[in-house]
C-alpha cells in the first residue's frame, strides 16, 4: 500500500468513537508504519459518536479527493424511537418530552414516510458538526448556547420499513449528501403527530462503498503491521 501517492480506506467505526477518533488512530498507524513525522489522512462524512458503519479515510494525494467522495449518495439503517424526544435527537443526552403512539399503525406510518421522498429543505440538529462562523453548533450546544442554524437542501431517495414494532421503528434510508438522520428521526416524529429520536443509527453505504467491505481499527492496525 503506497499511503504517500494515496489510498482509500473503508472502516467499519465502532460505537463511541469520533470519525476524527479514528482520523488520529489511522493517521499515527501509518506514522508508525513509514517511520515519518507526517502523513495527510482524512475522511470523506462525518458519523456521530453514536453511530457506526462506513467511513471513508483517504491518506496521501487522495485527500483531494475526500469532496468527491463526501457528495456521494449514502444508505442508512436507523431505529427510531417513537413517542418521546431529546435534545440532541438521539441518545446522547436524556428524554425531556413523551408523547401518545396509541394512535401510530403501520399505515399510518407508510403514508407519513411517503412524505418524505424527494428533495426538500431540512433543518440540521443543534448537536452537530455544522459550523456557524467558524463555530460548530454541537460545541454551543453543549454549552447551553443557542446559534442560528440555516436549513440544508437535501434529498431522500427512499425509506423502507424493514421493522415495526412500537415504540420502535427500524427504517433503511437512501439520501444524498446533507442530510441528517437525527434530524429524519425528530420530524417524523412530528408528522405522527407523536415525538421521534435515533435510537441508533449505522451507515452501511457511500455511493458503491459498502461496509461489507469495510474493515475495523484494530485488523487495520494488524493488516499494515504486517506489510
Amino acid at each position: 500500500m503506497n499511503f504517500i501517492e494515496g489510498e482509500v480506506i473503508l472502516i467499519d467505526k465502532p460505537l463511541e468513537w469520533t470519525s476524527f477518533d479514528i482520523v488520529n488512530k489511522v493517521r499515527y498507524i501509518i506514522r508508525d508504519y513509514l517511520k515519518v513525522k507526517k502523513i495527510k489522512v482524512g475522511h470523506a462524512g462525518t458519523l456521530d459518536p453514536l453511530a457506526t458503519g462506513l467511513l471513508i479515510l483517504c491518506t496521501g494525494k487522495f485527500t483531494k479527493k475526500i469532496e468527491e467522495y463526501q457528495a456521494q449518495a449514502k444508505e442508512y439503517v436507523t431505529t427510531i424511537k417513537l413517542g418521546a424526544t431529546t435534545p440532541s435527537f438521539d441518545r446522547e443526552t436524556e428524554e425531556d418530552a413523551t408523547f401518545p403512539i396509541n394512535h401510530i399503525d403501520r399505515v399510518f406510518i407508510d403514508n407519513v414516510l411517503k412524505k418524505f421522498i424527494g428533495e426538500q429543505e431540512q433543518m440540521p440538529p443543534m448537536f452537530s458538526a455544522k459550523k456557524v462562523n467558524g463555530k460548530k453548533a454541537y460545541e454551543a450546544a453543549r454549552k447551553g448556547e443557542t446559534i442560528e442554524l440555516k436549513a440544508n437542501k437535501i434529498v431522500i431517495n427512499s425509506i423502507e420499513v424493514m421493522e415495526f414494532e412500537l415504540p420502535y421503528i427500524k427504517l433503511k434510508v437512501k439520501c444524498s449528501k446533507g442530510t441528517y438522520i437525527r434530524a429524519l428521526g425528530r420530524d417524523i416524529g412530528k408528522e405522527l403527530n407523536s415525538g421521534g429520536y435515533l435510537f441508533d443509527l449505522r451507515r452501511t453505504k457511500i455511493g458503491n462503498y459498502n461496509v461489507e467491505s469495510a474493515i475495523n481499527i484494530s485488523d487495520f492496525e494488524k493488516m499494515v503491521n504486517n506489510l
